[in-house]
C-alpha cells in the first residue's frame, strides 16, 4: 500500500500526537454536533461551516425545542382521544339507558291499559281505546246488591251548579264537568266527561276533558280505572294541552296502586319528555309526586 511505500521519515512527519489528535477529533465531532444538533451540544459556539439554504430553517430552531413541540402536540392529541373515547361511551351509555326506559314505559302504557275492577273499585272494567268512545262509567256498587243512589241534598246541590252557555257547547259540557269536579262531585264530573268526550271527540278540549276525567276517578280514590284514561290521553296526542299533565298523574295513579316501579317509570319519561313542564308549570306536583315514591 502506498503508506507501507513511504519512508520512515515521511512517516515520523505525518504521524499526529495522541493530543493533536485527540484535539483534531474534538473538533470534528463538535463540528458534526453543530450540524446534526443545532445547538443541542452548548449554545457557547457556532457552526464553523455555514449550512446550506436546504438545511438553514432546521439549522435555526433547536432540536430539543422540535422535540418538545413534537411532544406537546402528541399530548394535546392523547388528550382530545382520550375525551372523545369518554364522551362516546357516555353517550352509549345514554342511549341505552333511554332505550331501556322507552321499553319499560310501553310496557307499563300496555300494563295500564288493561287494568280492571280488581284495581279499583269501580263494578264495571275500563278498557283503553284510543281511537274510540270511552265507556260509559256506572255507579260503584257497595256490599249490598242495591245500587247507590245520591241523596236529596247532593241532587239539589249539584243543580245548583251552573252550566255555561255559549255558542261553543262543546266548550260548556267542558267548562260544567270542570266545575262539578272542582266542587268535589266526583261520579257526576265523570258522567259529564265522559258524554262530552263521546259526542264531541274532536273537540279543542278534548286532551282537556280525558285528562280531567282521569283526575276525577283518581281524586274519587279509584287510580286503577284513572290510569287508563291518563294513557289514553298521553298516548293518543303527545303534544296534547294537558299530555304532559296525564303522563305526570299516570305516575301519581300508579303510586298509588303500590306499582313503584310502573311509577318511576312514567316520572322519568314526564321528566324526559316534557322538560319544561317539569321546572315550569307542573313543577309544585312534580315535586310532590317524586317525594311519593322512592326511585332508584
Amino acid at each position: 500500500m502506498l503508506l507501507t511505500c513511504m519512508p520512515n521519515s515521511a512517516q515520523a512527519q505525518t504521524a499526529e500526537s495522541p493530543e493533536a489528535r485527540m484535539r483534531r477529533l474534538e473538533t470534528e465531532l463538535r463540528a458534526v454536533q453543530r450540524q446534526v444538533f443545532p445547538d443541542g451540544a452548548g449554545k457557547s459556539f457556532g457552526p464553523e461551516i455555514a449550512p446550506s439554504n436546504a438545511t438553514t430553517a432546521a439549522a435555526q430552531r433547536p432540536a430539543d425545542t422540535a422535540v418538545s413541540d413534537l411532544l406537546a402536540r402528541m399530548e394535546t392529541v392523547e388528550a382530545q382521544l382520550q375525551r372523545m373515547t369518554a364522551a362516546n361511551e357516555e353517550l352509549q351509555n345514554q342511549l341505552t339507558k333511554l332505550g331501556g326506559r322507552i321499553t319499560a314505559l310501553e310496557s307499563s302504557l300496555r300494563s295500564a291499559s288493561t287494568v280492571g275492577p280488581s284495581a279499583s273499585t269501580s263494578s264495571a272494567p275500563v278498557k283503553l281505546v284510543p281511537t274510540g268512545p270511552v265507556p260509559a262509567m256506572t255507579l260503584t256498587k257497595p256490599a249490598a246488591s242495591t245500587q247507590l243512589q245520591p241523596s236529596p241534598d247532593r241532587v239539589a246541590a249539584v243543580r245548583a251548579i251552573e252550566k255555561p252557555a255559549s255558542d261553543d257547547k262543546g266548550e260548556d259540557e267542558y267548562g260544567y264537568g270542570y266545575r262539578l269536579w272542582e266542587a268535589k262531585f266526583f261520579p257526576e264530573a265523570q258522567q259529564q266527561l265522559i258524554r262530552l268526550i263521546q259526542q264531541f271527540p274532536k273537540h279543542k278540549r278534548i286532551s282537556y276533558a280525558r285528562n280531567l276525567l282521569g283526575r276525577a276517578y283518581l281524586d274519587d280514590g279509584k287510580p286503577g280505572t284513572a290510569a287508563p284514561y291518563f294513557v289514553q290521553n298521553y298516548q293518543a296526542n303527545p303534544k296534547g294541552e294537558r299530555a304532559a299533565d296525564s303522563l305526570l298523574y299516570l305516575g301519581v295513579a300508579m303510586t298509588r296502586l303500590k306499582e313503584t316501579k310502573r311509577a318511576c317509570v312514567a316520572l322519568g319519561e314526564f321528566k324526559q319528555v316534557y322538560p319544561l313542564d317539569a321546572i315550569g308549570r307542573l313543577k309544585t306536583q312534580f315535586e310532590a309526586a317524586s317525594k311519593a315514591v322512592t326511585c332508584n
